[in-house]
Formats: structure tokens, C-alpha cells, sequence
């Protein structure tokens, strides 16, 4: 696939369907600590990840528990490994 150049008006239509900035919100962020802003990322991560899980343990009712794991991470790794 090509990389295709945007347009002024192209960027304009993507930035149209953004929600706008609530910069009250964003400086309550930026003034919290390291720690505290991480949290929140790491429960919605938790939370796609189980939600991941439970589609496939529907989806493959024969594998384990660690296959279900090793799929998720498969799903969820943008790298392929060759295997030989």
C-alpha cells in the first residue's frame, strides 16, 4: 500500500470528528503524579485483555487457559517471529 499525501481539507474532515480539548481536564492530568496517571491506562489495558480473553475462550472452548493466554499475546503483539 502507497502512502497517500493529505490535504489541508482531509486533515480538516479527520480533526472535525474529534471531541474538543477539555483543558481543564488535561492540566488536572499533567499536574497529577507519574504513578497516578498510569493507572488508569493500565485498567483499561486489563480490561481489553479480559474482554479479548473471554472472546476467545467462546470462540476455542477445547484450549487451556495458557493457550487462551498465548493467543491473546499474539493477537495483541505487533511482531511476527518467524519460525523455522
Amino acid at each position: 500500500m502507497e502512502k497517500q499525501i493529505l490535504t489541508s481539507e482531509d486533515i480538516s474532515k479527520v480533526v472535525d470528528g474529534f471531541a474538543p480539548i477539555d483543558w481543564v481536564q488535561l492540566k488536572l492530568i499533567a499536574n497529577m503524579p507519574l504513578e497516578n496517571r498510569l493507572i488508569p491506562n493500565l485498567n483499561a489495558q486489563e480490561f481489553a485483555m479480559a474482554a479479548l480473553r473471554g472472546t476467545f475462550r467462546n470462540k476455542f472452548p477445547e484450549l487451556s487457559i495458557s493457550e487462551i493466554n498465548m493467543k491473546v499475546l499474539g493477537y495483541l503483539t505487533p511482531l511476527r517471529m518467524e519460525v523455522k
